[in-house]
């Protein structure tokens, strides 16, 4: 089918990259069955709800510009702009490397700036959808119940991700002319980690330097701010002021973010198409020099060895799992340092958080050593079992997680010893409950997949995310000394694991029919 546009224009090529989306997404979507689809209508079910009640009760009542406001919707943004950031400046990263059609964009007689916009764009419509569907879902009820003017929530996110996606170019090239291609792609990644949890890192910053506080940095500026201790600088007000719909704020912050997307898509056409020519074989990796080591004695230790020496070798993989790491080890470090001057019981929140997140790492990491294994027909015909093979990939998991939350949890242990053994038993339970789900459940992939993972088994995700849950609650409740009620949710975590359970031969079987 011809695309309505006249060739070669800006139109018809975004015509033709929306059209692309649409078949990945389709293709995406094959194999996974309704599960997904009916996650999506509860969740989305639920925020609609929470609208509609949200609607209800501000029926007939504005919003006051006052600081709190300000203050509130300000630190929204703040955080909405990093994260979006965050995702744009991995993505242009990623493009400059996975090109995909960019060669023969760039070699066509298209402008390389008309190629850049249209990519451009996409990374903004992919940062802004992950906001603009549940701002929809949530304000849709009160637009209709009183406030259209609240339509201008959704402009203002639309130019923050334009914003975002232009600055993301920017730094990015930026990166390329410093540090060269070959590390580009890795220091961006990291950078993007930074970013997204810089906010979560500026929230403990009190905490992880020793301070002690009742609140967070953020509800303290809150509090403040409703006192009138703080009174926001000139023009904070704006995204307030065009959230509420009022036309000349919302013009200023429209103009601000389009106007930066335009300057980076139409700047940096020509030196995108050169660095992408750039980076072609800039990762490809040397043979490693030095001595020759010994073979580990036994599969179980040389595969072991094999897959610690890979994820380390791979930093531009780590650094995506950096930000799983980057939320777990500051709450660790928090939780260490608090249990000098804070009630037993006080830990309990912290210590659950430590658990699921260190069962979401040790996810990360099974699936780099279990299903992103890229020589598995190597190892199907191996002279070792792979039962063996498969535990041993399961420990390389898991050692990290051990190594990051040894020293947190060894000074929790010496100011409170009953708190240290139940979240290092929690930890441990969920990191090894999340790792047998992820052997159980293994999706062969390519480790460039890394971020499309969850697309593989709906069951997998939700029962990872449900047992790290549920073992968090019960390391909470016997961290707070109810080591009864503890039991409950475990035996629940238990009852699931064992409905889970898949043997040898069933995850074989389940191979053999995903590669048919």
């Amino acid at each position: 089918m011809s695309l309505p546009f006249k060739p070669a224009s800006t139109l018809w090529l975004l015509a033709h990259e929306l059209r692309l989306a649409w078949r990945g997404f389709r293709a995406g979507r094959k194999g996974r069955g309704p599960g997904a689809l009916i996650a999506f209508v509860i969740l989305g079910g639920l925020i609609v709800a929470g609208g509609v009640a949200m609607g209800l009760a501000l029926r007939g009542q504005a919003v006051p510009v006052v600081p709190l406001a300000v203050v509130i919707v300000d630190l929204a943004l703040a955080v909405i702009l990093t994260l979006m950031l965050s995702t744009t400046l991995a993505a242009s990263a990623d493009a400059l490397y996975e090109r995909g059609d960019l060669d023969l964009l760039f070699s066509s007689p298209l402008a390389p700036r008309k190629v850049l916009f249209v990519r451009a764009l996409g990374l903004a419509v992919n940062a802004g959808l992950w906001f603009m569907i549940p701002a929809v879902l949530l304000l849709t009820p009160s637009i209709v119940l009183g406030h259209p003017a609240w339509l201008g929530v959704f402009v203002v996110l639309a130019a923050a991700a334009l914003g975002a996606s232009g600055v993301g170019l920017l730094l990015a090239m930026a990166l390329f002319a410093l540090i060269g291609p070959r590390r580009t792609r890795t220091v961006a990644q990291v950078m993007a980690a930074l970013i997204g949890a810089a906010f979560f890192l500026a929230s403990q910053y009190r905490n992880l330097m020793g301070q002690q506080a009742s609140e967070s940095l953020f509800a303290r500026v809150a509090t403040e701010a409703r006192e009138g201790r703080i009174q926001p600088p000139p023009f904070a007000d704006l995204p307030l002021r065009a959230a509420l719909g009022e036309p000349v704020p919302l013009l200023i912050l429209v103009v601000l973010g389009a106007g930066i997307f335009l300057f980076a898509a139409q700047t940096l056409g020509r030196s995108f198409a050169d660095a992408a020519a750039a980076t072609q074989g800039a990762e490809t990796r040397k043979g490693a020099k030095g001595p020759t080591r010994a073979f580990a004695a036994g599969p179980f230790q040389a595969t072991v060895r094999k897959e610690l020496r890979l994820i380390s070798r791979d930093a531009a993989l780590l650094s995506q799992v950096l930000l799983r790491v980057l939320y777990m080890l500051p709450l660790a470090l928090v939780l260490a340092r608090s249990a000098s001057h804070m009630p037993v019981w006080a830990l309990a929140g912290p210590a659950a958080a430590v658990t699921f997140l260190a069962g979401q790492v040790a996810g990360s990491l099974v699936w780099i050593t279990v299903s992103a294994e890229d020589t598995p027909d190597l190892l199907a015909i191996a002279p070792a079992p792979m039962s063996v093979l498969r535990q041993a990939k399961l420990t390389a998991a898991l050692l990290p997680v051990a190594v990051l939350l040894a020293v947190p949890i060894a000074v929790l242990a010496w100011y409170a010893p009953l708190a240290g053994l139940w979240t290092a038993i929690g930890a441990a339970l969920s990191a090894w409950t999340t790792g047998l789900i992820g052997v159980w459940y293994q999706k062969p992939g390519k480790r460039s997949d890394f971020r499309r993972r969850r697309g593989g088994s709906l069951l997998a995700t939700l029962a990872e995310l449900f047992i790290a849950a549920l073992i968090g609650v019960s390391t909470a409740l016997a961290v707070a000394g109810w080591l009864v009620w503890a039991v409950l949710p475990l035996i629940v975590a238990g009852a699931l694991m064992m409905a889970l359970r898949r043997t040898d031969e069933q995850i074989a079987a389940a191979l053999r029919a995903d590669s048919a």
